[in-house]
């Protein structure tokens, strides 16, 4: 084997890396006597639904907190006030051209209004939207880190921590 040989293109060449930093989470409305949580699905790029928390990138001079506050009504139709961190997710994926290092905070928010509906998701990327019981949403979520994230949430309106 001639290792003196040059290394194709293909295998030295890495799509350039961003960072994209994202805000959502875990809002919380309690109904008849039960916690409940609205998640939203989407399809991915395979097709396939996933259901997962809402969240969206920032516009302008919002604070995390904001859009966190702005992503869930748009995505869900429930106004929320944040109430607390849960924590920040990241995670690497890849379009065709670039390498994604995505960062999204999470907050346990308090549902003050709205109705449940994806009509205000300007991106038209929620397809469907449900109210989960929160104790058991971690079991609805597609992805691992969101249903940690959900299991935090539980645990600090439970008192656990």
């Amino acid at each position: 084997m001639d290792f003196s040989a040059p290394v194709p293109a293909r295998l030295t060449h890495r799509p350039p890396a961003v960072e994209e930093i994202s805000a959502g989470g875990v809002v919380v409305d309690v109904h008849e006597g039960v916690a409940r949580v609205a998640v939203i699905a989407r399809r991915n790029r395979a097709g396939r639904v996933e259901w997962c928390l809402p969240k969206g990138h920032g516009e302008n001079d919002e604070s995390l907190e904001q859009t966190a506050e702005r992503e869930v009504a748009e995505e869900t139709g429930i106004v929320g006030r944040v109430i607390a961190s849960l924590g920040t997710i990241d995670y690497w994926f890849t379009t065709s051209d670039t390498r994604v290092h995505k960062i999204v905070h999470h907050y346990l928010l308090e549902a003050t209004g709205g109705e449940l509906s994806i009509e205000g998701d300007p991106d038209a990327e929620a397809i469907d939207v449900a109210w989960f019981p929160l104790p058991d949403v971690h079991a609805h979520l597609t992805f691992t880190n969101e249903q940690r994230i959900a299991q935090l949430a539980w645990e600090r309106l439970a008192g656990v921590t």
